[in-house]
């Protein structure tokens, strides 16, 4: 069926009024170092088998900690966020019809690529095939694909290529509920449905391993409507793993995995389990025109931040135009944190889990014996003019119950020494500028003389109180 250009605009424009609501996630406040995920699944005999070489697979992804998530597809035409074919109730026959109309320029996965090196993201995870069914490759087992489609063209490999050409890791999103396959429903009753749908999945996701060199990453996503046992997980991982031995998997095909994945939330897993915050930009994952609840450069850095604290990645998520543009706001936001990695990314890279607790205007980090200490709001001020000239304020940044003995202390972006002074309650780093260094966030680093942590909690039965007279 083909679209007219008057139905084409009356298909848009009825769109136009409506937004696409998002998924419901569960949001936690803080790390949740304590709490881990309730609901892991139990080990099974591959899972055994594949951690035994988990370590060695994992290192890089370990260093890494941050990754760029793309989603697109064609839910990116209309432009209300990726699941707008089912909230907005769009019957499949008409939305097929973006198939058609779906025109990325050349190569845009290029400018992805180099957006994510400047970002200083490691890794980037691209949507393969999302809920909507859409192939963004040239698969054999539908024609409902980026090949056969408008583009014509394999969108997967040009990504592919393009993240290699930067330097970059590879990861493929594959969503196992698909909205427009015949059997993605009806196989959750139906035993020959199924056999056909678990068929087709293993096959698409078969192609993906086998067609593009070294992948890194396989990002499964909603096992609606199907069992493990059903989706014959353990077999489909075995496959994967015979065809990518290298590669990382994650949870969302319902066995344990490689790492958890926490939703727009970030909650650390159990100390030793890897675990990975995926976030979006806005409050949409597909390109959502509307959307313009932009986090800021210093909300993005506190979270990669705290990411980092609990041992976890950052996987960042963009929602390119239809043509493959990335939103602007997305390109500046990033850049930002982009430059404020250039010169903290030893405070990130391959940063080390910190029992370390919550201070209204602190971060912290660490590797080895080294603690960073990112403070979020400079607590320095500017002086009017007037008594500028005998007011000379001492700004000191002061935190409780760091347990080891503080060396030495400088600040990362000028490299200036800092003093300090220590006793059994608090380290107080003193003599700091009246302004901050860095934005949005300047970093001090302490070298310790044994394995930063901090719990000013426990001090608390410690403080010295004044002792209260009582006349009678």
């Amino acid at each position: 069926m083909e679209l007219s250009e008057r139905t084409r605009r009356s298909f848009l424009k009825q769109f136009g009024a409506a937004g696409a609501a998002a998924l419901a996630v569960a949001n936690a406040d803080g790390l949740g170092l304590a709490q881990a995920a309730s609901t892991q699944p139990a080990s099974t005999p591959a899972d055994l088998k594949q951690a035994a070489t988990r370590d060695a697979r994992m290192a890089w992804w370990h260093e890494a900690r941050f990754g760029m998530f793309i989603h697109w597809g064609l839910y990116s035409l209309i432009g209300q966020h990726e699941w707008a074919k089912e909230n907005e109730g769009v019957p499949l026959l008409q939305y097929e019809l973006l198939a058609k109309h779906f025109h990325p320029k050349p190569n845009a996965a290029r400018e992805w690529a180099r957006l994510a090196k400047r970002a200083g993201q490691k890794y980037m995870v691209m949507t393969t095939k999302h809920h909507e069914g859409f192939c963004n490759w040239d698969t054999q087992l539908t024609d409902y694909n980026a090949m056969d489609q408008g583009p014509g063209r394999d969108l997967v490999r040009e990504f592919v290529d393009a993240a290699r050409a930067e330097g970059l890791r590879v990861g493929f999103y594959y969503s196992l509920m698909d909205w427009h396959h015949p059997d993605g429903a009806i196989c959750k009753t139906d035993e020959a449905a199924r056999r056909r749908f678990v068929d087709y999945t293993h096959g698409l996701i078969r192609e993906l391993m086998t067609n593009y060199g070294k992948i890194d990453i396989l990002w499964y996503d909603v096992a609606w409507p199907l069992t493990a046992e059903q989706w014959e997980s353990e077999r489909m991982n075995e496959m994967v793993f015979s065809l990518q031995p290298d590669i990382l998997v994650n949870n969302r095909n319902l066995l344990p995995g490689d790492f958890t994945t926490p939703e727009q939330h970030i909650q650390a897993a159990d100390a030793g389990r890897a675990w990975e915050t995926c976030m979006t930009l806005n409050d949409s994952w597909g390109f959502n025109r509307g959307d313009d609840a932009w986090k800021t450069p210093k909300t993005i850095v506190d979270n990669l931040i705290t990411c980092a604290r609990g041992g976890g990645n950052y996987l960042l998520n963009i929602g390119p135009e239809p043509d493959g543009s990335v939103p602007p706001n997305s390109v500046e936001i990033l850049e930002k944190v982009g430059r404020w990695l250039d010169t903290n990314g030893k405070a990130i890279y391959g940063a080390e889990r910190i029992e370390a607790e919550w201070t209204t205007n602190l971060n912290f980090t660490r590797r080895g014996n080294t603690l960073y200490v990112h403070v979020n709001f400079w607590p320095g001020h500017t002086p009017a003019a007037e008594w500028l000239d005998f007011y000379k304020p001492e700004v000191v940044v002061a935190f409780a119950g760091l347990k080891p003995k503080a060396l030495s202390a400088r600040l990362v972006k000028t490299g200036q020494k800092v003093e300090f002074t220590q006793d059994e309650f608090s380290l107080r780093l003193t003599g700091l500028p009246l302004v901050a260094p860095d934005q949005p966030a300047t970093v001090i680093e302490v070298e310790c003389d044994g394995e930063p942590a901090t719990d000013h909690s426990a001090l608390r039965p410690l403080w010295p109180r004044h002792k209260v007279g009582i006349s009678v």
